[in-house]
């Protein structure tokens, strides 16, 4: 039986500049921290040639090709493992549409455990491309790539995609006292909705060429909260989301809608300093970066929604049991 945990993640700036359509013309740049909340991919020999996958439902088949679960189908083909295989995931968020970047997560920890079932190690950036590869190159998913890399990789990072599929990776170090500081300037709620983000990025993508100006400014922003950060200058961070979500919501119709907006509008009343919703936008988990001082204000302005509670993570997917007859 075979484990593997991999992180969830919050994106702070310069989301939808992942992108093909966009780097490929300049280059694309997202900073974004993994967190401690994470899925969970069990992969388990059987005694019979059968392939049994659990998820939300339970699928029993006897090849890959009838996988109805297509990052599992994918992935087992990618891999190369063909039967007699036990695969399920569990996760700390809701199963779909959260924003925190689950699918890829899903993505990268079945890859690393599939890789492990075959007595393989293989490194992070082989585990983010080949990800890519899937929902990307094989599935036709509207999606960037900051999701499989930051999985993969965890910490707090800042990628720059570049014209010919280069990926580089920055690991913005930060110190103990920083990292508390940053953790104590984020809250994070669950606005009660899910929406399926392909509705929302699928229009973000269409949308690219018309929106070069914005997404250039989304890159910028991007690398300047790099700098910042590197140099242990954290309080430019509320600003960035602010200005990032006005920006954000220019890229599609459904980003943002009046739920949305009213509980942006509850949180900056009681001292926020910015916010967003997570991922494509829509529902899903809502954002805010606020002066631990002002945390308990804006905690009782959104208290009719369900707080989640997060750490920075440090690590990316990770195998946390191995045990082979």
């Amino acid at each position: 039986m075979i484990i593997t945990q991999t992180p969830l993640r919050i994106s702070f700036a310069g989301g939808g500049t992942d992108f093909k359509g966009f780097y490929d013309n300049t280059y694309g740049a997202v900073v974004s921290t993994a967190i401690d909340k994470y899925i969970y991919v069990i992969v388990k020999e059987r005694f019979d040639d059968l392939i049994r996958v659990g998820y939300t439902r339970t699928e029993m088949v006897t090849q890959t090709s009838e996988i109805q679960h297509e990052l599992v189908r994918e992935a087992m083909k990618l891999v190369g493992v063909s039967k007699g295989i036990e695969v399920a995931t569990m996760a700390d968020i809701p199963s779909q549409g959260s924003g925190l970047g689950s699918s890829s997560t899903v993505t990268v920890g079945l890859l690393n455990a599939l890789h492990a079932y075959n007595g393989e190690a293989v490194s992070s950036e082989t585990l983010a491309r080949q990800a890519c590869e899937i929902e990307i190159g094989i599935l036709g998913k509207p999606i960037g790539k900051q999701d499989q890399y930051i999985a993969a990789y965890g910490g707090l990072r800042h990628f720059k995609f570049c014209p010919g599929e280069e990926v580089e990776v920055t690991d913005i170090d930060l110190d103990e006292s920083l990292r508390q500081r940053l953790c104590e300037s984020l809250l994070l709620f669950y606005t009660g909705t899910t929406r399926k983000s392909a509705d929302v990025l699928s229009e973000q993508k269409d949308n690219i060429s018309d929106r070069m100006s914005v997404l250039t400014g989304m890159r910028d922003q991007a690398d300047e909260l790099a700098r910042h950060l590197k140099s242990g200058t954290i309080a430019s961070l509320g600003d960035t989301l602010r200005e990032g979500w006005h920006k954000k919501k220019q890229l599609a119709t459904g980003v943002s809608n009046l739920e949305i907006d009213e509980l942006y509008d509850l949180a900056m009343s009681a001292g926020a300093l910015g916010g967003k919703v997570t991922g494509a936008g829509g529902g899903g988990f809502f954002l805010v970066c606020t002066p631990p001082e002002n945390r308990a204000a804006v905690r009782k302005k959104l208290s009719h929604l369900r707080e989640m509670p997060i750490n920075m993570a440090r690590d990316g997917s990770k195998i946390i049991f191995n045990v082979r007859r």
